[in-house]
């Protein structure tokens, strides 16, 4: 191309082209790349490449499940135990003497556990504690008859906590093989159990686990898979759960609790336990610790049967509800029942109340007065998720709940500190129930109020229930000023259920179109 360029201007300029010279005429240096390889065109999807070296495979569900527990495992932080003041004594546990009351180092406990005590502030053993150490603590089984509030949970946790610092294991131990199970009816008792083990055992290197429903089980599965567990707290259904997944071995259990016997047959959790027994060493190889409110004959039997020469105690109803709770029961209609509980509340301005209603109708409508009212009310009932009862309750703890309304899904298991009143709403149709409710308040030696109300509908069960105490109940109207008119600011309409139409007539939907 550049010859027949450079002839045609020597023809053009004649003698001057001889000036140009071909070579002079220098072309632009270009990088050389290679061309393009193009294809010819398929109806073909082009190939994706990997950056990887590997051939695709597709996960299996175990290698899913196993790279999922090794992504949990570097997230989980394993919380340290606080290590013991070396400069703490037991000389500064100061606690005055007192006839009929036993002092809490007038029994020789480990330091560590002592120390926790203190922390607490726990000067004297309750009755039931003052009755079942001294025997638990050499290692003897118990059959023991305590309601809730009794401080019986602290009696089988210290036992557990000063047998495992009596009794080192210094080999490596099986992941999810506890040296101690405890067995509770309720997810809100396996809680508090878990809570005031943590409180007792924070100057221990040992580590404690809850395994219920309604909670992470992802998390609970991968700690039961790795770590190594020296207490274990757990409802029936979930620990069956587990045992059936092989990653719980009973085998290795030296002190087993059954908690609040009788509301486990009550709840249908004896076949259940059984088979939890069962797996765990024979009753003479291990110490087992029972409790129940009531020791009637179904459950005696299962005490005879998982205990061996169990030293019996029984602590009477009459006793808690006596000496530390003052009971009020006052006569009324179902007309008069919120005004009485708004004028209690307000008048005497109570700032953490229990209420409890037999119904969760009743509660939710009881919490939608309480709305309307202005007063701070949460609801606590069987339909509410697990997670959720645990945020409600804290906040009702810390105080920023006024009002906690509650089925008796909470009479047992929740300690609130500075509960002063439990308001029976609603006469419990069981009278055992009646005991737990007030339990609530008047914990561990505390005193407290438990007021009632009966109306025409459950007045009848203050008979049973004295029956049940064996002793009179004194009733009461209640005072002038407790009827008083709520404000009128708070009297809106209420919610009430639309009239239902007869089931043989449909509903009006318009002239119809047809001709």
């Amino acid at each position: 191309m550049i010859r027949k360029i450079a002839a045609k201007l020597k023809k053009i300029l004649g003698s001057k082209s001889k000036e140009v010279k071909v070579s002079h005429i220098e072309t632009p240096k270009l990088k050389k790349t290679s061309p393009p390889q193009t294809k010819p065109h398929t109806n073909e999807k082009p190939e994706i490449v990997k950056p990887s070296s590997k051939p695709y495979k597709k996960e299996t569900p175990e290698e899913y499940r196993l790279r999922h527990e090794k992504r949990l495992q570097s997230k989980t932080i394993i919380p340290q135990p606080e290590i013991i003041d070396k400069n703490w004594d037991a000389s500064e546990f100061h606690v005055p003497f007192v006839e009929d009351k036993t002092r809490i180092y007038d029994l020789k406990l480990p330091k560590e556990i002592l120390h926790a005590v203190y922390d607490l502030g726990f000067q004297y053993y309750t009755q039931v504690q003052a009755e079942v150490l001294p025997k638990a603590m050499i290692g003897e089984d118990i059959t023991a008859q305590a309601q809730t509030g009794t401080g019986k949970t602290a009696a089988f946790l210290i036992t557990i906590f000063n047998h495992v610092l009596m009794h080192p294991i210094e080999e490596p131990r099986k992941p999810g093989a506890p040296r101690a199970l405890i067995l509770a009816p309720t997810r809100e008792l396996v809680l508090q159990i878990e809570k005031d083990a943590r409180g007792l055992g924070k100057y221990m290197q040992l580590s404690i686990l809850s395994l219920l429903g309604g909670m992470d089980y992802r998390k609970q599965q991968h700690t039961l898979r790795h770590d190594p567990c020296d207490v274990l707290i757990c409802t029936p259904g979930r620990l069956l759960d587990f045992m059936q997944k092989n990653l719980v071995d009973l085998g290795k259990v030296e002190i087993l609790i059954i908690d609040e016997a009788d509301r486990m047959l009550d709840m249908g959790f004896i076949p259940a336990v059984k088979r939890i027994v069962s797996s765990t060493p024979a009753k003479a190889k291990r110490q087992t610790m029972f409790f129940s409110a009531t020791l009637t004959g179904d459950v005696k039997r299962l005490a005879e049967s998982w205990t061996r020469h169990a030293c019996e105690i029984i602590i009477k109803p009459e006793d808690i509800a006596v000496e530390s709770i003052e009971q009020i029961t006052y006569i009324t209609t179902i007309d008069e029942k919120p005004t009485l509980l708004y004028n209690l509340i307000m008048q005497k301005n109570l700032e953490r109340v229990l209420v409890f209603v037999n119904r969760k109708d009743d509660a939710k409508r009881l919490k939608t007065k309480f709305d309307i009212y202005g007063i701070s009310c949460a609801l606590l009932s069987g339909d509410i998720e697990q997670s959720q009862r645990i945020k409600r309750l804290e906040k009702f703890r810390e105080g920023n709940i006024r009002v906690l309304v509650a089925t008796d899904v909470a009479s047992r298991g929740i300690h609130v500190e500075a509960i002063s009143h439990v308001i029976n709403y609603n006469m419990p149709q069981d009278v055992e129930e009646y005991v737990h409710r007030i339990g609530r308040t008047g914990r561990a030696g505390a005193t407290g109020i438990s007021i009632s109300f009966a109306d025409e509908d459950d007045s009848h069960e203050i008979k049973k229930l004295e029956e049940f105490l064996g002793k009179k109940i004194e009733v009461k109207f209640p005072e002038e000023e407790l009827l008083v008119p709520i404000p009128e600011k708070h009297k809106t309409v209420e919610y009430k259920r639309p009239p239902q139409r007869p089931f043989n007539k449909k509903p009006f939907r318009g002239p119809s179109r047809r001709k």
